[in-house]
């Protein structure tokens, strides 16, 4: 939840993601901090850098969990939650990661260890999921796979 909120104040966002928004504005800040208009040498030059980068990373992970990018995707996220049992997870801090059997893994972000700690002693570990972290966590669609073994 911090990342999301570091990202919304980047790029100046109170409420609900809007695309087009979120787009002008990055082009904006893109605009401002891009490397090539310091020279070398000049100090900004190595904090454009990293703003750049956080800029970067701020604008695909905005679009990821965007409302319009989960209803695009809602189809294909409903059918693992729905066919597909848990094959692994991982918790770290307020993050949760689910793989799916069908591959595909999910990142739950806010999920709280009293939380994880429910579904991990729960003895049927899909069902505590669908009723408890699917339908009550901001999600996206995670960059990493199942490994084929």
């Amino acid at each position: 939840m911090k990342r999301i909120s570091q990202y919304k104040k980047l790029f100046g966002i109170e409420k609900e993601i809007d695309l087009k928004t979120l787009k002008k504005e990055y082009r904006n800040l893109v605009k401002e901090w891009h490397p090539d208009k310091f020279q070398d040498g000049d100090a900004k030059k190595e904090e454009a850098e990293v703003q750049s980068r956080a800029i970067i990373d701020g604008y695909h992970f905005l679009v990821s969990i965007a409302p319009e990018t989960i209803a695009a995707n809602l189809e294909a996220y409903t059918e693992t939650i729905t066919n597909s049992g848990i094959a692994d997870y991982f918790h770290r801090g307020l993050l949760l990661e689910i793989t799916f059997s069908d591959g595909s893994t999910y990142e739950y972000f806010g999920v709280t260890k009293p939380v994880y700690q429910k579904m991990i002693k729960s003895n049927k570990l899909n069902r505590f999921a669908k009723r408890s972290i699917y339908p009550k966590y901001t999600y996206r669609k995670s960059k990493r796979a199942l490994q084929e073994g």
